[in-house]
């Protein structure tokens, strides 16, 4: 099987410029690329499938390169954005660069790494626009439809540049580490196909070997935003977003969505799959390609022990013994629980309504009188006392309440009262 093939019976294939191209770099081993623009100091969810796809061509034969956009990063890509981005400082840069790198460098093995910036830092304005902008006619560009999209809402001289310096660095990759292969979401086409029309006119139309391949986007049947959660984000970083967090999020997808995510995002065969989705039909109750899917994509971001960590609060949550976790492992669960801040002043009663664990004053007093409620580990028993005069704090600064057997809700003290 090639890698076309590979991508085909994933679902994941959207367009490819040349099947026989990409087929030739696959037998002779050449390098496939994608790009990262440091636009957080972290990666998220969506960024998931190129990361993989990348570890999915080395598995094919090709030899891995992600490219850091340290250089493209200061500019900004307009593709299907309604708007012109909030230029960030170089320093911001910098910091974005190395969070990703870190993260990237944790998933990706016996992969290069690059940074535009180091070519496009040397590039003058003069060299860039004898050597790059004179290969591109207004015409061509204006075709582009990522171009095309924002020239009614406005677009700036700098992110109308921004496909150009994506072929340069196109070309460049090409030229110094036999990269003959370019990959990256849907919206990316625009400027992987100016990579290879750059490339082209640089060594001649029929000499060259590039290719590009564009993969769908995350996206749930039911079109829903994916990778967005009512706390935001769903990222990579664990001091973002928890192993635990990032667990439940894999294991809280629908029935109708995971065959999709485990031929995107996890290297299970076909069969595999075929098997799983089989079982899960016997007894859907017990979630098996959710909890498969969750376990296969905690393991790839956060390693064996992320997932120990993932599973190990998940039981905990689930059979109500979060208590008798570790203190390492109870400050990530509080976390995860998205603790809200309150003034110290406030009452119990305030406290229980504002975490989510009761709906209204009445139900938590109710809850105080069934002795049904405890704030680290003791029980409520007095519905008027203060929160400033509660004997025990997790870190000084926070309060895990427990309602029933299982249930788990969080606070934070403002630290300005305590």
């Amino acid at each position: 099987m090639n890698i076309i093939q590979e991508l085909e019976w994933r679902g994941l294939l959207k367009q490819a410029t040349n099947e026989d191209k990409i087929n030739q770099a696959q037998q002779n081993g050449a390098g496939v690329y994608c790009g990262f623009d440091p636009t957080a100091d972290s990666l998220h969810v969506g960024h998931l499938i190129p990361i993989i796809l990348l570890s999915r061509f080395q598995k094919m034969g090709f030899k891995p390169i992600a490219l850091i956009g340290g250089g493209t990063g200061m500019i900004g890509d307009p593709s299907f954005k309604s708007q012109e981005r909030v230029l960030q400082t170089n320093e911001q840069v910098l910091v974005n660069v190395q969070g990703i790198q870190k993260q990237l460098k944790q998933m990706l093995h016996d992969v290069t790494f690059v940074n535009n910036y180091d070519w496009l830092n040397k590039l003058s304005l003069l060299d860039f626009l004898r050597d790059v902008g004179k290969d591109f006619t207004l015409s061509y560009l204006l075709a582009k439809e990522s171009i095309a999209s924002r020239i009614s809402t406005g677009l700036s001289i700098t992110e109308f540049s921004y496909t150009m310096l994506q072929a340069y660095d196109f070309y460049q990759l090409y030229t110094t580490k036999n990269c003959k292969v370019q990959i990256g979401g849907s919206d990316q086409w625009g400027n992987i196909t100016s990579g290879i029309d750059y490339i082209g006119s640089q060594i001649g139309r029929d000499k060259s070997e590039a290719a590009g391949i564009t993969i769908q986007l995350l996206a749930k049947k039911d079109g829903q935003k994916f990778g967005k959660t009512e706390s935001g984000a769903v990222w990579l970083d664990p001091n973002k977003t928890s192993e635990y967090s990032f667990y439940q999020f894999w294991f809280n997808q629908n029935d109708d969505d995971c065959e999709m995510f485990l031929k995107f995002v996890t290297f299970l065969d076909q069969q595999a799959i075929q098997d799983l989705m089989a079982q899960h039909q016997k007894n859907p109750a017990q979630r098996i390609m959710q909890k498969v899917l969750a376990e296969e994509v905690t393991k790839f971001v956060h390693g064996a022990e992320g997932l120990k960590k993932a599973l190990l609060l998940t039981e905990a949550f689930f059979n109500g013994t979060v208590q008798d976790l570790d203190a390492n492992l109870i400050t990530i669960a509080i976390a995860s629980l998205q603790a809200p801040e309150i003034d110290s002043h406030e009452t119990v009663i305030d406290a229980i309504v504002q975490s989510g664990a009761a709906s209204s004053r009445r139900e938590a007093r109710e809850f105080i009188n069934n002795k049904a409620i405890s704030f680290n580990e003791i029980i409520l028993e007095q519905e008027d006392q203060l929160l400033k005069d509660f004997p025990k704090l997790i870190n000084n600064q926070f309060i895990l309440i427990k309602r029933g057997k299982k249930k788990y809700f969080a606070l934070k003290l403002k630290t300005s009262q305590n």
